[in-house]
């Protein structure tokens, strides 16, 4: 070949060794054998390595609770048959379970629980699945385990009549009884969203006696608010799940929605009714369930099922409908057939001169009058008006509301509902009578209605007939109807 004369100059035999290097270093350095030179001037994209499976295990169908009875064999597959877990590097999963606290008589293989369960209550248990490089992911449920005494409600066809629109109050509650008390439908504390329905307070009702709503299923509400007692307890302290002693005694029940202040408790801390109920549910010594408790107990229980779908539409259990349901059965507590009622003729117009006895007749007008009593329980429901420090001591140790100030509960059935007073101290009204006849002691909180107008204390000085007179007009307050009546009874076979 000839060269070409365009490349006979130096300068063109430059070029051509300049592009014929470079062809050489791009070919080489693509065939994976570049010389120092070519390594130094090229560098080759990474080689791409593969990336390890890192998927952690995942919770993918939650154990739900799961109910169990005392000395009934229980078994129950963790992992539900390996639902539970997934496995995303397909080595297989093992699995290990932990019990919290005691495991009641359970105990594990594998992921497989069983045994009998030896006493009532919630059995928290985490089951850990494992797969073969180590990893794990872990699950918590509840196992409730309920009394193997426990029964279902008995209830008629349709809903028992409670609301205002089936046992419609008496004429006469809402007339002032006099002393500027006002009328006890004035002081009605009860709110707008949580009206009284006739399925409501069915459904409260059977909270209020089931169980089911305490820790080992010993107690329920009516443990210490007992209907042949006024809802209230015959014991000065009332006694817990456990056996422990409450804090005070049990506040009388009857006429409860009637307090203006709409307050609850004692010491009124509870800020309304729908408050209150749930309180002694969560109590570490009355019921001791947590709300969460208190859910999965209710939804485990089949009954409870048609009892919310009736009162609120749907089949939703939640605390907040409990304690609506439980509010509107107390509110239902209306004690509205004593004697004392039935002075009253059909226009509201009271005859107690052909109703009660000559003895009865002084004792209303003691209370009425120089005895004061209707000062502080008022209206045609005998209903306090606020808190009051009444000089139970002289040094005060239980401040109450504050400064020894305690709410007292209607006193219709007082008859019934000894013993008296937050603390439960006096065993009869008499005792009840000559504490404010002669007893009352001073303190700087004392109410000044129990005092004189110089500030000394006020002392009635009655008669032994006259405080006799006052117990026979109180005993005037005790309806036996209410004290039986069927609608406010155990819904559960004794």
């Amino acid at each position: 070949m000839t060269a070409s004369p365009m490349l006979n100059s130096l300068p063109a035999r430059r070029a051509l060794a300049t592009v014929l290097v470079c062809a050489s270093i791009f070919v080489v350095g693509c065939a994976g054998d570049a010389p120092t030179l070519a390594t130094e001037q090229v560098t080759s994209p990474p080689v791409a390595t593969p990336t390890p499976n890192t998927d952690a295990i995942a919770v993918l169908s939650p154990n739900a609770p799961q109910a169990a009875m005392v000395g009934v064999p229980f078994r129950y597959d963790a992992s539900k048959a390996g639902a539970v877990f997934s496995d995303p590097r397909k080595t297989g999963l093992t699995y290990a379970v932990q019990f919290g606290g005691t495991n009641n008589g359970l105990s594990a293989v594998g992921c497989e629980i069983g045994g009998v369960p030896a006493a009532a209550g919630a059995q928290t248990v985490t089951v850990v699945a494992r797969d073969t490089t180590g990893r794990t992911a872990s699950h918590q449920f509840t196992i409730v385990v309920f009394s193997s005494d426990l029964a279902t409600p008995t209830l008629p066809v349709s809903a028992l009549a409670y609301s205002d629109a089936r046992v419609p109050l008496p004429r006469y509650f809402t007339q002032d009884a006099g002393g500027g008390a006002g009328s006890a439908v004035g002081a009605d504390n009860t709110p707008a969203g949580n009206a009284i329905t006739d399925a409501g307070a069915t459904l409260g009702r059977v909270l209020f006696y089931d169980r089911r709503l305490s820790q080992n299923d010993r107690v329920s509400c009516s443990s210490c608010h007992q209907q042949a007692f006024a809802f209230s307890d015959t014991a000065r302290l009332s006694r817990g799940f456990q056996g422990a002693s409450t804090g005070r005694h049990s506040l009388g029940l009857t006429n409860a929605r009637f307090y203006a202040g709409g307050r609850f408790f004692w010491d009124e801390r509870a800020t309304s009714l729908e408050a209150q109920v749930l309180q002694p549910i969560q109590d570490a010594t009355e019921m001791g369930l947590t709300l969460e408790q208190l859910q999965t107990k209710l939804s485990l229980t089949p009954f409870y099922n048609d009892l919310f779908q009736a009162a609120f539409g749907s089949r939703d259990i939640t605390t907040d409908r409990v304690a609506q349901a439980l509010a509107q059965f107390v509110r239902s507590l209306t004690s509205i057939n004593a004697k004392f009622d039935r002075a009253f003729g059909p226009n509201g117009v009271p005859n107690f001169e052909a109703t009660f006895t000559a003895q009865e007749l002084q004792g209303q007008q003691l209370y009425n009058g120089r005895a004061g009593c209707a000062r502080c329980h008022g209206t045609n429901a005998h209903i306090s008006d606020a808190v009051h420090n009444t000089g139970l001591d002289a040094t005060i140790t239980d401040v109450g509301a504050g400064n020894g100030r305690f709410k007292a509960p209607s006193l219709r059935n007082v008859e019934v509902r000894a013993p008296y007073m937050h603390d439960g101290r006096f065993r009869t009204l008499e005792q009840v009578v000559n504490f404010y006849d002669r007893g009352v002691q001073n303190n700087p909180g004392l109410d000044q209605r129990l005092r004189v107008p110089n500030g000394q204390l006020r002392r009635l000085n009655l008669s032994l007939a006259e405080r006799d007179a006052l117990v026979a007009f109180m005993k005037t307050f005790t309806d036996r109807t209410f004290l039986s009546d069927t609608r406010l009874s155990s819904p559960f076979a004794r």
